[in-house]
């Protein structure tokens, strides 16, 4: 096996279970990546360019993230206390074992700190030092089945949990159910591979592990590698992976100045250790309140479908909702418009920012659960009559 990418993240925080195409694959402009996948090219065998936010840009990232770090931070151990609480029901209610076997998988890009930060919050909590990988999931192909077979040779007794770092419309979700399915039907551990998926903001409700349901802005959805360990989205390309290697992904060392990836953590963690008494007693509040029983409504999934039917949309794909997938759009999509609930008073003015550098049409509308939504513009490339 070729040797995985090294992220700026401490290999004590995470191991990306991807190798290092960055002298391979070329980064494509956005305009003609999106011509090439609305031509039936699939996003995975490509990059974007990725983009380099302003000053100004950087510095509402900065502020966001001082002003939210609490409420991340909160998020984050509520997950992961909700983590512990379901993973002991495979070891008879004992912690010891729970902890022993836990490993964590986050699913690149948008799961990596998220990830890290569970880790760390067992780590301080619990004083356990739970295993942390980062592995490719890719919708309409799957997951990455070596990075995982790696995972289960370094541990056959690991009890995986899938992390994420929000939910949208659940088709990563969705596609994780069926790749666990494909899996677990070929291989054997003595955990059966479950797709449950926790992440920190489930908007989309379409997993019962989650930190909070709110459409609030997550400051790592802001940015791309310099958030995420310099590492780019993963890639599936033939030309570059070959059978039986794991997924690919492109490290941008010429970002290292501009990296926020630990800064992102620390601050985090941080704030967490310096009000410690109360957010523990808000996790513990919350966690009492949870019922891991409920049956997720995919509420969102049925507001995307009337999106779909208002706009006259072909397909939900061209539809992003929430914080998160909006700023997605914006950044490596050709927007159409952006939807913007006046109901919900999160903060969206780095959205707004993006929306008007690139001169992206807004419209009010209150008929989702979501703060906003992105929509691709459809047939790109095609002369506008």
């Amino acid at each position: 096996m070729k040797p995985f990418i090294k992220g700026s993240y401490s290999d004590d925080d995470v191991i990306f279970l991807l190798q290092d195409i960055s002298q391979y694959v070329d980064e494509i402009a956005t305009p003609e990546r999106e011509v090439l996948i609305q031509s039936g090219t699939h996003y995975s065998e490509m990059l974007p360019v990725e983009y380099q936010p302003t000053a100004e840009y950087v510095a509402l990232f900065k502020e966001t993230l001082k002003e939210s770090a609490s409420r991340i931070a909160l998020s984050v151990g509520i997950v992961a206390e909700q983590i512990v609480s379901e993973k002991k029901k495979n070891h008879q209610g004992d912690l010891q074992s729970t902890l022993a076997d836990l490993v964590l998988v986050s699913l690149a890009r948008a799961g990596t700190p998220i990830g890290v930060l569970i880790k760390r919050y067992l780590k301080l909590v619990y004083q356990v030092d739970v295993p942390h990988y980062s592995i490719s999931i890719i919708r309409g192909r799957g997951i990455d089945e070596v990075a995982l077979d790696y995972i289960y040779q370094q541990s056959e007794t690991a009890d995986i949990q899938f992390i994420d770092g929000w939910t949208g419309k659940g088709a990563i979700t969705k596609e994780l159910t069926e790749a666990c399915e494909q899996y677990n039907e070929t291989h054997f551990q003595r955990y059966p591979l479950s797709p449950s998926l926790a992440v920190l903001a489930d908007t989309g409700y379409c997993t019962t592990l989650y930190g909070t349901r709110e459409d609030f802005l997550i400051p790592s959805a802001c940015l791309n590698s310099t958030v995420s360990g310099l590492v780019s989205r993963t890639v599936l390309n033939e030309r570059y992976i070959k059978p039986g290697e794991v997924h690919g992904a492109k490290y941008y060392q010429e970002f290292e100045e501009q990296d926020l990836s630990n800064v992102y953590i620390e601050m985090i963690m941080t704030a967490y250790v310096e009000n410690r008494e109360q957010l523990d007693q808000e996790i513990k509040a919350a966690v009492a309140a949870w019922n891991p029983a409920e049956v997720p409504s995919w509420a969102g999934m049925a507001a995307i479908e009337q999106i779909k039917a208002d706009f006259n949309y072909d397909s939900i794909h061209f539809i992003k909702p929430g914080v998160g997938e909006t700023t997605r759009v914006l950044l490596r999509r050709v927007p159409e418009k952006l939807l913007i609930n006046p109901e919900k008073t999160n903060d969206l003015r780095h959205i707004l920012m993006l929306a008007k550098e690139l001169h992206v049409p807004i419209e009010e509308y209150t008929n989702m659960p979501y703060s906003c939504c992105g929509l691709i513009r459809q047939k790109v490339g095609e002369k506008e009559i």
